[in-house]
């Protein structure tokens, strides 16, 4: 097909603050996973799709399937949908523990 492009699984994208290897990042509506560590503005790859583990707020639960929301405000993941972006799914449970502060999400590109 002549006007195919790429995948789409990683984007380069002008990071919108400094952002760490492994960090969420929001760009407009789109979502990503920061593949390198780069500062605000400079060229970021993001992975917009795959299972990755990033931070999550520590005072909530997770069951698998749960839907999965980026707090940008927080710069981490919730599953509170009011005034946050979606991202994807939850693929383990975790518990609403102080410590528990990772969570497992299948990354939806299709947001």
């Amino acid at each position: 097909m002549k006007n195919y492009i790429q995948p789409g699984h990683t984007l380069t994208l002008a990071a919108p603050y400094d952002a760490a290897s492994g960090q969420g990042l929001l760009v407009g509506a789109i979502f990503g996973i920061a593949t390198h560590d780069a500062g605000e503005g400079a060229e970021i790859k993001a992975q917009l799709t795959g299972v990755v583990e990033i931070a999550k707020a520590a005072s909530q639960a997770w069951s698998v399937g749960d839907k999965v929301y980026w707090d940008n405000t927080n710069r981490r993941a919730t599953t509170v949908a009011t005034d946050n972006t979606a991202v994807g799914v939850a693929v383990l449970p975790v518990g609403a523990g102080a410590e528990e502060t990772l969570g497992r999400v299948r990354l939806s590109a299709a947001f």
